[in-house]
Parts: C-alpha cells; sequence; structure tokens
C-alpha cells in the first residue's frame, strides 16, 4: 500500500500521542490496536511495516516505518 500525505500524517500523530516510550513493537501495536480512525488495511499495513525490536522515540517509529 502506497500511503498518501493524509495517512502519513496520520500515522505521524498518532505515533507521537499515543504511545509512551521507550516501546516494543507489541506496546505500539497494542497502543494502536482500538483506533477507530484507522481501517483495517491501515492497521495491517503499519503492522507488516513495523520492524520487531524496541523504539526509544516516536521519530524512531517514523523512521522505520516511512513516515
Amino acid at each position: 500500500m502506497e500511503l498518501t500525505t493524509a495517512q502519513k500524517k496520520k500515522y505521524a500523530a498518532h505515533i507521537g500521542d499515543d504511545v509512551m516510550y521507550p516501546a516494543s513493537c507489541n506496546d505500539i501495536m497494542t497502543a494502536c490496536s482500538g483506533m477507530s480512525e484507522f481501517s483495517k488495511s491501515e492497521k495491517d499495513w503499519f503492522a507488516k511495516a513495523l520492524p520487531h525490536g524496541t523504539f526509544n522515540t516516536a521519530a524512531d517509529v517514523r523512521k522505520a516505518v516511512g513516515v
């Protein structure tokens, strides 16, 4: 899936606002799982794009998924 500019902004905002860092991949996915503003396909894309590991900042997550 190729992201639109609006989708990139939406992901970037939630990565910064809804996750406490440092956070593991599982922590991030748990924080994002209940967000109704993301479609199933958007959630699926994010789950595939996010590498396993621990992230110290929102900037690390944005860089890892390309938003």
